[in-house]
C-alpha cells in the first residue's frame, strides 16, 4: 500500500493505482468524462486535471499513477482553472440543443458545465456539423455533433462486448466516431453504449423523443429473459413503461444489461396485448368477464376429470414465469389429482429423479476470475450475453476457454480449442476428454474412448490452473443424452478440480425446479403432454409452437384436447385454445425469479395491469377456489413464496441443500437420436418475440421468424 495526501487527507491506496482511484476511495469527486471504472484508461477528455505538487502542469487524475508521499489538490486554483479551460474547449463545438436533447437532465456535460463552464463564449466561428449515421434499429447516432470524443463507446465495444464496431476516424475537429464501411452496430450488448455516453451523442432509437428524463418514475425490477437475473430500473410515465436501464449489482450483472433486457419492453405496450378474457364459441372469439371465463374453465376441468380421470389434466408452464405462478400451477394440477406439470418444454430427455435443482454450480461473479473453462452445447455469446461478457473478461486475463459445439460461432473472445461436431456425438466427445484426463492422471476412465488431439489438449488444460468450470449450455440441457453429458461432466470436474453447472436457459429455470413444476412419478412430461397425452391443458405463459421442442407438432397434440386454456399477456395460441385468460407480464405483477446461481430476487409491479389483465398467481388462486381446492387462500405473492420455504440467506441465495448437479445414471454412449432444440437470442420468450426493434436486428433476421401478431376474430 502507498500513502498519499489528497486535499489534505491521508489516503492508503494499492501501488499502481491512479489518482482517480484514490479519490474514489476517499469519496472525493473529480470531474471526468472519458474515465469509466469498467473500461481501460484513455485520458482523452482531460477534464480530470488536478494539481500535483512538484509537477509543472496539471495532471490527468485518471492516468497519473500514485507515488509514495504524493500530494494532490483537486480544488486548488490551478486545478479549477485547468478544468474550466478544458470545459471551454469542449463547448466550442458543442451544439446548443439541450432543450431538445434526449440526454438532457442526465447528461454529465450539462451537469459539469454548470460548475466549470463560462457564462459566455470567446469563439465566434461556426460550430462543426457531423453527418447523420444509421447504425441499426437500436442506437440513434443522429446527433453526433454532440460527441466529445471520450471514446467510451469504442472501448466498451473492444473490451466488454468484444467487438470493435465503433472507432474514431480523422483528427482534430474533423474526428468522428463511426462504424466503418457503412456497417451497423449489431452487438447483443450494444445498448450499454447509450448508458455510458456522457453526452447525448448516442441515444435509444425506440425511446427517442417519447419522454423527458424528469417526467419518468424509476422502479426496480428483474429481467424475465435469460438466467442472469439482471437487475433493472424500469422507467415509467403515465402508467406505461417508457425505458429500461440497468440497476448496478456487481454480484449479478455489474452495470450492464443485454439488449433484450433493455428493449423487450416494447412488446408490453404493443397491439398484441390480451386485455380481457375471451372464450371461443362456434369458432369465434367472444370477450367475457372474469367470472364467466373462470367458471367456464373450472367446469371444463371438472368435466374432463369426470369423463377421463384426473390424469387427463396437465399444465405446461414456462420457466419465464415467476416462482409463485409455477408453484400455484403445480399445486392446482396436483390438487385435482393429477401429477402432469412440466416446465421442460424444449427438453428431449426427461430424468425422473434428481437430488436438487440444476444450477450454475458457482457464483456468477466468479466467472470473471476463471482460469479454465469448458463450454458444452452453447452459443455462449447469444444464449447468455452477460455470462459471455464475464468469461470474456477472464479470457483477457489469460483464461483458456474451450468449446464443444455443433456449429462454430464467433463468441468475440479467444477460444483455445473448439471441438465442432454433430450434437449426436457429444457424449462420445466428452468421453474422449474424460479418457485423456484418466490417462494423464493414471486412473480408470468412465467409458472406453480414444482421445483425439483436441480432446487431449482440453484435458491437459483442465488439469492446469486453479479456478476451473465445466458449463453445460442450453443445447446440452435439451439434449436427448443430457443425463450422460452431465455424468461425464461431473467425472471430468471431479478429476480436474473444476466446478460443473448448467448455464440454464430461462430467468426461472432453477426456480421452476424449486417450485415443483415437474411431473410426479406417474405424471406425464412435457413431450408426452404436447403429443396429445392429456384431454385438458393449461398453458401458462407459453406458446407451444415457439416454446417447445415439438414445434408445429404441438398443434396436432393440442388439437386432441377437449379443452386448452392459455394464460398469457398476449393474444396467442388462438388456433388451439378454447379460453384466453389475460395475465400480467413481469412489469405488472409481483413475484420472484431464481437465477442460474440460485439467487432468489423478488420484485414488485412497476405499472398497473393493462385492461382486465391480472397477475397469474391471482388467477390461479381464484381458479383453485372455484374448484374447491383446499389451502389456496393466499392474499399476496409473498405468502405464496413463504409457503415454499426456500431458506434464502441475506443475499438471496437459496439453501445449498436444495441445489445439486449430481447424477446417478449409467452412461449411454450411443449417438443422440434428435437435434436439441434451442431458441435463438430474440426468440427466447413471448415478450422478446414481440419487441419490434429487436426483431429488426441482424440477429433476429438471421434466426427463425417470429410469430406475427395474431388477430383474434370477433
Amino acid at each position: 500500500m502507498i500513502e498519499i495526501e489528497l486535499d489534505g487527507k491521508k489516503v492508503d491506496i494499492v501501488e499502481g493505482s491512479m489518482i482517480m482511484h484514490a479519490a474514489e476511495k476517499a469519496g472525493t469527486y473529480i470531474p471526468h468524462f472519458c474515465y469509466h471504472k469498467k473500461l481501460s484508461i484513455a485520458a482523452n477528455c482531460r477534464m480530470c486535471l488536478v494539481d500535483v505538487e512538484k509537477m509543472p502542469k496539471p495532471m490527468p487524475a485518471c492516468a497519473t499513477p500514485v507515488t509514495q508521499g504524493m500530494i494532490v489538490r483537486t480544488k486548488s486554483d490551478k486545478a479549477i482553472k485547468a478544468q474550466k479551460s478544458v470545459m471551454e474547449f469542449l463547448l466550442i463545438n458543442h451544439p446548443l440543443d439541450c432543450p431538445i436533447c434526449d440526454q438532457g437532465g442526465e447528461c454529465q456535460l450539462q451537469d459539469l458545465a454548470v460548475g466549470y463552464g463560462g457564462s459566455s463564449s470567446r469563439y465566434e466561428e461556426e460550430k462543426r456539423v457531423v453527418p447523420i449515421k444509421d447504425v441499426g434499429p437500436l442506437i440513434s447516432m443522429q446527433e453526433m455533433s454532440r460527441c466529445i470524443h471520450c471514446t467510451r463507446c469504442v472501448r466498451f465495444g473492444q473490451e466488454v462486448a468484444g467487438v470493435m464496431e465503433l472507432g474514431m476516424s480523422h483528427r482534430g475537429e474533423h474526428a468522428e466516431i463511426e462504424t466503418f464501411v457503412g456497417n451497423t452496430v449489431d452487438s447483443e450488448l450494444s445498448g450499454n453504449m447509450i448508458d455510458i455516453c456522457p453526452v447525448g451523442a448516442l441515444t435509444s432509437k425506440p425511446f427517442r423523443y417519447s419522454a423527458r428524463t424528469w417526467e419518468l418514475s424509476r422502479r426496480k425490477s428483474v429481467s424475465p429473459h435469460d438466467s442472469t437475473g439482471a437487475n433493472l430500473i424500469v422507467q415509467v410515465k403515465n402508467n406505461q413503461v417508457m425505458r429500461v436501464v440497468p440497476l448496478e449489482n456487481e454480484a449479478v450483472n455489474e452495470c450492464w444489461i443485454a439488449d433484450r433486457d433493455r428493449y423487450s419492453y416494447e412488446a408490453l405496450n404493443g397491439d398484441d396485448r390480451l386485455t380481457a378474457p375471451m372464450l371461443k364459441q362456434d369458432g369465434k372469439w367472444v370477450t367475457v368477464d372474469w367470472q364467466t371465463a373462470l367458471e367456464y374453465v373450472a367446469n371444463g376441468l371438472k368435466q374432463v376429470k369426470t369423463e377421463h380421470g384426473a390424469a387427463a389434466i396437465g399444465a405446461l408452464v414456462s420457466p419465464h414465469s415467476t416462482v409463485e405462478e409455477l408453484y400455484l400451477a403445480g399445486e392446482l394440477v396436483r390438487g385435482l389429482g393429477s401429477s402432469n406439470v412440466d416446465y421442460r418444454l424444449r427438453n428431449a430427455e426427461f430424468a425422473t429423479a434428481q437430488a436438487g435443482a440444476r444450477n450454475l454450480g458457482r457464483p456468477i461473479a466468479s466467472l470473471s476470475q476463471l482460469q479454465r473453462v469448458l463450454v458444452v452445447g452453447s452459443n455462449l455469446r447469444k444464449d447468455h450475453p452477460l455470462f459471455a461478457q464475464r468469461i470474456r473478461q477472464a479470457a483477457r486475463m489469460g483464461c483458456k476457454v474451450h468449446a464443444l459445439v455443433d456449429t462454430k460461432t464467433d463468441w468475440a473472445l479467444p477460444v483455445a480449442n473448439t471441438i465442432e461436431m454433430d450434437s449426436a456425438h457429444w457424449v462420445q466427445a466428452l468421453a474422449e476428454i474424460a479418457a485423456a484426463v484418466a490417462s494423464e492422471k493414471g486412473v480408470t476412465a468412465p467409458a472406453p474412448a480414444t482421445a483425439s488431439a483436441q480432446s487431449a489438449a482440453i484435458a491437459t488444460s483442465l488439469l492446469g490452473g486453479e479456478r476451473k468450470a465445466i458449463l453445460l449450455g442450453n443445447a446440452a440441457a435439451h439434449h436427448p443424452k443430457a443425463t450422460s453429458l452431465l455424468a461425464l461432466a461431473n467425472w471430468i470436474a471431479e478429476n480436474t478440480g473444476a466446478s460443473v453447472g448448467y448455464l440454464t436457459e430461462a430467468a426461472n429455470t432453477v426456480g421452476a425446479q424449486l417450485a415443483g413444476a415437474l411431473p410426479g412419478a406417474s405424471g406425464l412430461n412435457a413431450a408426452q403432454m404436447l403429443a396429445g397425452g392429456v384431454k385438458a391443458a393449461l398453458l401458462l405463459n407459453n406458446e407451444p409452437r415457439w416454446d417447445s421442442a415439438a414445434g408445429d407438432r404441438a398443434i396436432q397434440g393440442m388439437d386432441r384436447c377437449d379443452m386448452v386454456v392459455t394464460l398469457s399477456p398476449f393474444k396467442c395460441n388462438t388456433d388451439i385454445s378454447d379460453v384466453l385468460l389475460p395475465i400480467a407480464p413481469f412489469t405488472e405483477t409481483s413475484g420472484s425469479f431464481v437465477n442460474a446461481e440460485g439467487r432468489l430476487q423478488s420484485f414488485h409491479a412497476v405499472v398497473k395491469p393493462k385492461g382486465e389483465a391480472r397477475p397469474a398467481w391471482k388467477v390461479l388462486r381464484v381458479l383453485a377456489n372455484l374448484l374447491d381446492l383446499p389451502a389456496f387462500n393466499f392474499e399476496s405473492s409473498q405468502e405464496v413464496l413463504a409457503k415454499l420455504a426456500l431458506n434464502v440467506d441475506a443475499s438471496g441465495q437459496v439453501a445449498s441443500k436444495l441445489l445439486s448437479n449430481s447424477v446417478q445414471a449409467a452412461l449411454d454412449l450411443t449417438p443422440g437420436s434428435v437435434e436439441p432444440v434451442v431458441a435463438s437470442i430474440y426468440q427466447l420468450d413471448s415478450v422478446v418475440r414481440r419487441a419490434t426493434s429487436l426483431q429488426l436486428t441482424s440477429d433476429a433476421k438471421a434466426s427463425t421468424h417470429a410469430p406475427q401478431s395474431q388477430e383474434v376474430p370477433a
